[in-house]
């Protein structure tokens, strides 16, 4: 009898322990809603890896970025080669749809909008897709945690979590993993399937740097695309990123994408 209220106690407790335990919603969220300064400055690089490891290309950007209400607006300058020099790119995240994109051709001299069919088409050549540059509302997935804690790259204690379309014409993928960690609220290592649930791209952030601004944030200044099916990747490092001192609202309008002037 005595084995028997044991066993009983010790059910209970095991089950309002997972009660409180979190789920993938929760852990997405907390990714969505992370602290962001109000304005990021950055100079990026943005190289271009061919299968086998053979750089293809160098190019240089400027990046602008800044959030208010938890929307995050960011412009992105072309500088060199001269292949892609002035090109610029612009995206404002909204609540509840699409994010608005244009961008600046300098061959066409003209701006025009990103189409959200155009979504999964690559952006200026890079492994990133318009999509990619995205992020996705939480509420447009179901989200299960499939491991609660291990290690990925450069990071340890993670958890794991599937994310899939509830509208499976909403995005490109059949579905993504993500490996987040659970102090800042970072996925860190993303796997991309494609419609046919085959490992397409991987997202992997390789470092993670502290800037001081108003707060102290975590800002993922490292980070490889991969195409697993074609071997090709793209690397993007941030350096000299300046967080939460104040920025023109000018960078952030079509304008500035016509003429590259404030």
């Amino acid at each position: 009898m005595k084995l028997t209220k044991l066993f009983a106690a010790a059910t209970l407790l095991a089950a309002g322990t997972a009660a409180f335990a979190i789920d993938g919603r929760e852990i997405m969220q907390n990714v969505f809603d992370r602290q962001k300064p109000d304005f990021t400055k950055a100079a990026v690089t943005l190289t271009l890896i061919e299968k086998g490891g053979k750089v293809a290309e160098t190019r240089n950007v400027g990046e602008y970025g800044r959030c208010k209400d938890n929307l995050s607006d960011v412009v992105m300058v072309f500088l060199s080669p001269a292949s892609v020099k002035d090109t610029r790119f612009l995206q404002k995240e909204n609540k509840g749809k699409d994010d608005d994109k244009w961008i600046y051709l300098p061959a066409l001299r003209t701006t025009r909008r990103v189409a959200s069919s155009e979504g999964d088409k690559a952006f200026v050549g890079t492994d990133f897709t318009y999509d990619d540059m995205s992020s996705r509302e939480v509420e447009d997935d179901t989200h299960e945690l499939l491991k609660e804690s291990e290690d990925k790259g450069n990071f340890k204690d993670l958890y794991v979590v599937k994310s899939t379309p509830k509208d499976p014409k909403s995005s490109q993928y059949q579905y993504r993993i993500s490996w987040v960690t659970k102090d800042s609220w970072i996925p860190t290592y993303i796997e991309l399937y494609d419609k046919k649930g085959k490992l397409l791209k991987v997202n992997e952030i390789r470092t993670i740097t502290q800037k001081t601004g108003n707060k102290t944030y975590n800002i993922p200044s490292e980070n490889a695309m991969t195409n697993v099916q074609t071997g090709h990747s793209t690397v993007l490092k941030m350096v000299n990123i300046e967080v939460d001192k104040p920025l023109p609202d000018g960078y952030f309008t079509s304008n500035f994408l016509n003429t590259g002037r404030l």
